[in-house]
């Protein structure tokens, strides 16, 4: 097995890309784009000279343009976001029709909307900005232009050692999107899928989104788990399912989007593990409400700031493109804004907000405990839908839309793609507001927010930079790998000095980097198959004592089923009666010449090295047995002598 990783994430929109090859297979896990790099690029109003003046192109894997698509046999997502980046290789006319692409069901549907919603964005900035009249690849990318960017900006584009230019790409239209969705074969929670007969594939809930998902990969030579952003309690989504990851053979941890937390006690974790000590993490307190409590402080604090700015006659702006923030935040500022006689109008504008708000109450399977157990009981899935039918929460397709411009009162909070602050109705009213020093933007951490805003400077406006949490904690990494109890882990260089992880007598690790291929030993020796019991029963076996096994001659068709071997009957009964006996075993010069005197045949050592040796045999005929750690070899003119030799030979030996 190996494993090559192309792309080492930026927490939830840039996601980690790997190549697996497994079995002779060849597989992609995610095929991500930065969008936050759309900061780069300058708005159609905006003068700014720091920033790129053109229709924008999207941040792909670096290496992309040299894949060959054609190689890949399998490709899968764990996420929306990481759908995102699909189509920039769906797209390519050499990618293969053969090629299986694996995704959960919301990830799917909930993926395809925020790829059309994008596109959509898009087109609307190419029709107020006007397109690139010239083919081929932009001004921007010339050497002059780009030695005018900040130092800062450059790294954007090129990256650290300058290679990443020809990641980035024109962006896809609406019929990539409808030709990648109909490759995608969609997976139910749980749900098996066998791939070319070998590999059994398994999507299980990753915890920290609707849809989101980690991989259980299985063949003859072993099992695999692909662990991406994880967390172990949401408010929303299904538990992370790390049940049944326990006992693989290999984890291969993929999950970046802690190493990047804010409120990563790094010096803490450090002394504990270099100590031996560890907080104690047993396994209810691991999976408990902690994480659900801590995000609940931040949204009760989010929501004060909220307060605070309407109450001072500003307006709040959240551009977001985490659906679990827009619940959490939905979730409880009705309540909140009730508990203080505040009427505040709170608009959603986005083009594929009221399709999206839909599909989260026909995905039950994909919710929390708590969600499922109010649509046993009647109650609506989420507050948003009670906060819609009350008139709180309006939702609109366009800024511009008629019923919006008749209803619209400020203040009021809005809830709007896009984080970069380059596409959709963000754009607009972050220019209406920047300068209020009343109102409030609220920005996920993660998003370049120097950058993002320097269009709009000068920015009155109160800022406000939330971390959410989008993976597993890092106090949480070395008690989650002693519940799952991997035979080799499989982690990413940075994790070496960050945060050390040390080998236990139940499992092993390696690291690896940004484009160097890691070869993994293989962890099953021997071949396993399973009998059938048409042929199981037809063994009829030997048993040796002093070995303490029994085995048996038998012969079958080897068939591979679900990434699992079978023994079944032959097309054909086999008379195992006149088969020759197998012989095998070490054969002691001194015992082979005390069976040779028993039957008469007299002779001697005439030569002794290590396990093999030569006998001379004078009597009844002239005879040489040459033993070798391989072979036995008889050499002897009288048939009668030889066949009593071959007879010794074989009461020293085991057979069946």
């Amino acid at each position: 097995m190996k494993l090559t990783c192309l792309s080492q994430g930026g927490g939830f929109y840039f996601p980690p890309c790997h190549i697996i090859q497994l079995c002779g297979f060849s597989l992609l896990m995610e095929c991500p784009v930065d969008l936050s790099a759309l900061a780069l690029f300058s708005p159609p109003f905006s003068h700014n000279n720091h920033l790129i003046r053109a229709v924008p192109w999207y941040k792909t894997v670096a290496s992309m343009h040299l894949w060959d698509p054609s190689s890949f046999d399998a490709v899968f997502i764990s996420s929306p976001w990481a759908l995102l980046g699909l189509p920039f290789l769906t797209r390519k006319p050499a990618f293969s029709k053969s090629t299986k692409i694996y995704a959960t069901e919301p990830t799917v549907r909930l993926g395809r909307l925020m790829m059309e919603e994008l596109v959509s964005m898009h087109m609307e900035y190419v029709g107020y900005y006007g397109s690139d009249k010239k083919s081929g690849l932009p001004d921007w990318m010339n050497r002059t232009e780009l030695e005018r960017l900040q130092m800062e900006w450059k790294k954007m584009v090129l990256g650290e050692e300058k290679e990443e230019l020809t990641g980035w790409m024109p962006l896809y239209s609406a019929g990539d999107i409808k030709d990648c969705i109909d490759k995608i074969q969609p997976l139910r929670l749980g749900e098996e899928a066998c791939f070319n007969g070998i590999l059994v594939i398994k999507a299980l809930s990753s915890g920290l989104e609707i849809g989101s998902c980690n991989w259980l990969i299985k063949c003859p030579k072993g099992s695999l788990v692909y662990l991406s952003s994880s967390v172990f309690g949401s408010a929303h989504a299904m538990e992370f399912d790390y049940v049944s990851l326990t006992g693989q053979d290999i984890v291969i941890f993929s999950d970046f989007s802690s190493l990047s937390s804010m409120d990563l006690d790094e010096e803490n974790i450090n002394k504990c593990a270099l100590s031996g000590e560890s907080e104690d993490l047993s396994v209810p307190k691991l999976i408990g409400a902690d994480e659900i409590e801590d995000e609940a402080e931040k949204i009760h604090f989010i929501l004060s700031c909220i307060v605070d700015s309407v109450k001072e006659g500003g307006s709040v702006l959240i551009p977001s493109g985490r659906f679990g923030v827009i619940f959490a935040l939905l979730e409880h500022i009705g309540d909140f804004l009730g508990s203080l006689n505040l009427k505040v109008p709170i608009y959603i504008i986005s083009e594929t907000a009221q399709e999206t708000l839909a599909l989260t109450n026909s995905l039950p399977e994909w919710l929390c405990k708590q969600r499922q157990e109010k649509l046993f009981s009647g109650e609506a899935l989420f507050r948003h839908v009670e906060l819609i039918k009350e008139g709180m929460v309006a939702v609109y397709p366009f800024l511009y839309s008629s019923d919006l411009l008749e209803k619209w009162k400020e203040p009021c909070i809005v809830i709007s793609p896009h984080w970069s602050l380059r596409l959709g109705s963000s754009v607009q009213l972050l220019r209406r507001w920047h300068a209020d020093p009343k109102s409030l933007l609220i920005l996920e951490e993660g998003v370049p927010a120097e950058l993002a805003l320097m269009p709009f400077k000068p920015v009155k406006m109160k800022v406000l930079q939330c971390s959410f949490l989008s993976g597993i904690q890092m106090k949480k990494v070395n008690p989650l790998f002693e519940m799952l109890r991997p035979k080799l882990i499989l982690l990413p260089e940075n994790l070496r000095c960050r945060c050390p992880i040390k080998e236990s007598e139940i499992y092993k690790i390696l690291y690896y980097s940004k484009n160097k291929t890691t070869h993994i030993p293989s962890l099953k020796e021997k071949l396993e198959a399973y009998l059938a019991n048409g042929l199981a029963s037809q063994l009829q076996p030997t048993i040796f004592p002093e070995k303490n096994i029994a085995a048996a001659r038998l012969k079958g068709k080897l068939l591979l089923r679900k990434g699992v071997y079978f023994l079944d009957l032959p097309d054909k009964p086999l008379n195992m009666s006149i088969k020759p006996s197998l012989h095998w075993g070490n054969v002691d010069p001194t015992s082979l010449l005390q069976v040779l005197n028993e039957k008469k045949i007299d002779g001697s050592i005439l030569h002794y090295e290590n396990s093999d040796f030569c006998v001379g045999i004078t009597k009844p005929a002239e005879a040489l047995i040459e033993v070798k750690s391989n072979k036995i070899m008889i050499s002897c003119k009288d048939e009668i002598c030889s066949a009593i030799i071959y007879e010794a030979l074989k009461s020293i030996c085991n057979r069946i």
